[in-house]
């Protein structure tokens, strides 16, 4: 734990960390709690779309989690398997990674929104011998699942969903198990969890993590929360749990805090009613990704209009000017403490307002306990003021294990010791990362990672498409909005018609924060000598 101190210098000089060798993140995060007499404290309150709200104890998720392991060991998953959770924010979602976790398995969790290509992908490559989801999502699995055939079991929340094929009345299954479970002795090295991250080139790549990751994750959650926890503590994000921003910055290191967590699924994001739910339930935590800030901040008098008392703000992903800097002081009462990570190694970077006044485009320092570094384009560490490529020195308790299924990434994403993030940054005498822009073509769009890849590949499936090709065009509210470079088959003829077309089969197909906004037809597109797009003259071909 990052304990409080004066200086930068301090936190540095006095964190260890302590890594176990034997560890499990679902009975740290829960059972320990009722373990120590602490089972009745709350641990989440779930607010339903329809206001109704259901408050959790650390005892009751320990009870169902025990429940839940028990139903997926006698439906025949043993440690190791691959369980998919295809659920948004609500109480059965963190309930199934902790019996996931508890008994020794990998969770994989899958975005909501994600459309029926994107889903059987990801089912695939991971080998996902069950499925936890809703009604809702199960008619995006009936068209593929019978190209899954080792989806052995569906686990439907809400209903028996028998058009799927082979599944489980979650609720009434979960009444008949028992309550009792014995966890597994995990190892903290065994994986837990793959969260599958986009890159620049083919398929999505699956970042498999040990069990040590949420301990890893624990200062980088701290720093920038001011050393949290504190008395009174309560914490919340409108990002979804199926990413690593929702799950270990927020709803596990809280739950490794004793601190309660808040759940609530939006639809679409409303900044009003954020900042009615932080007031009516008494938020004093929040991870605001910048997209969101930016909704917020149209907002006038939010302090006068909702009675919020927030002690801590966190956002990542992109970075903060000096004008939402300044909007957050005066209209949130509270420094906004921006930090930095990826999936395969997260909270490596951050401010703390409570140490020193965080400096506007600074994404921070390294986090206590990560070695991190800008090497030169000679793989060099580089000296203060030189552009490079942020890199962090293994082994690092909060990095990813490998790449699932996939041993040339793994192997590309290393340069001896060192990971290499692909982000261009510099660092300055006093050791603040100043980011520059990402090294590969990843599309940072309203707080999400997008590879062009996936959505290229989508795009040549319309029967149109005879080459695509997508990059990030800069955008004051998403940072960068996803654009289409399109060339047609002969036989079809650029239109408006065709472009909506061609976008609503995208967003169907994958995810709608994944379809192009922007769609341009092209006669060509210009290309390496090997036959790689050249994106970067897309880009600017844009201006």
């Amino acid at each position: 734990m990052l304990r409080p101190v004066k200086t930068y210098a301090d936190a540095l000089g006095v964190f260890r960390w302590d890594i176990p060798t034997r560890y499990n993140i679902g009975v740290d995060v829960i059972d320990k709690h009722v373990s120590a007499g602490h089972g009745s404290r709350p641990a989440l309150i779930y607010e339903s779309e329809s206001g109704a709200i259901e408050r959790f104890s650390f005892r009751d998720i320990a009870r169902k989690s025990n429940q839940l392991a028990n139903l997926l060991v006698a439906h025949d998953v043993g440690p190791g398997d691959r369980i998919a959770i295809l659920l948004p924010q609500r109480p059965e979602t963190a309930i199934s990674h902790i019996a996931i976790y508890k008994a020794g398995m990998i969770a994989v969790p899958l975005f909501t929104l994600f459309g029926p290509d994107a889903l059987e992908f990801r089912l695939a490559d991971s080998g996902a011998r069950a499925l936890i989801t809703d009604t809702t999502s199960l008619e995006r699995i009936a068209p593929i699942r019978a190209r899954l055939p080792q989806l052995a079991c569906l686990f439907v929340i809400d209903g028996a969903g028998s058009e799927a094929g082979s599944s489980v009345d979650f609720r009434r299954a979960m009444e008949a198990a028992s309550d009792r479970f014995t966890p597994v002795d995990t190892l903290a090295e065994d994986p837990a969890i793959i969260i599958y991250t986009s890159g620049t080139t083919g398929q999505p790549k699956g970042a498999l993590h040990a069990q040590r990751v949420l301990l890893g994750h624990l200062p980088g959650v701290e720093m920038p929360h001011d050393f949290f926890p504190q008395p009174g503590d309560h914490f919340w994000t409108p990002a979804d749990w199926a990413w690593i921003g929702g799950l270990f910055d927020v709803l596990l290191p809280a739950w490794h805090h004793g601190v309660p967590v808040l759940a609530y699924r939006f639809r679409k994001f409303d900044p009003e009613e954020a900042f009615s739910l932080m007031a009516r339930h008494g938020v004093r935590n929040v991870f605001l990704p910048p997209t969101a800030l930016k909704l917020m901040r149209q907002i006038p008098q939010p302090r006068q209009r909702f009675p919020f008392a927030l002690r801590t703000v966190g956002s990542g992903g992109e970075t903060l000017g000096p004008e939402l800097l300044d909007w957050g002081r005066e209209h949130l009462g509270v420094t906004v403490n921006e930090f930095y990570g990826q999936t395969e190694c997260n909270l490596i970077v951050a401010n703390c307002a409570a140490l020193t006044a965080p400096r506007p485009g600074s994404m921070g320092r390294a986090v206590p306990g990560h070695d991190v570094v800008v090497l030169d384009d000679r793989g060099n560490v580089a000296h203060a003021g030189i552009e490079g490529e942020i890199a962090v020195r293994r082994p690092d308790p909060v990095m990813f294990l490998r790449y699932w299924n996939n041993r040339e990434a793994t192997d590309k994403k290393f340069l001896g010791d060192w990971l290499l993030t692909g982000d261009r940054c510099r660092q300055d005498d006093e050791g603040h990362f100043w980011f520059v822009g990402r090294a590969d073509d990843v599309i940072t769009t309203a707080g999400y990672r997008v590879g062009p890849g996936e959505i290229e590949e989508c795009l040549m499936k319309h029967p149109a498409v005879a080459l695509a090709a997508a990059v990030g065009i800069p955008d004051l509210l998403r940072t960068e909005v996803i654009k289409a470079f399109i060339v047609l088959k002969p036989t079809y003829a650029p239109s408006e018609g065709l472009a909506t077309e061609i976008q609503e089969f995208v967003k169907r197909q994958l995810a709608a924060h994944e379809y192009p906004r922007l769609l341009e037809f092209v006669d060509t597109l210009p290309m390496t000598a090997t036959g790689k797009i050249m994106r970067g003259e897309l880009r600017l071909s844009h201006r």
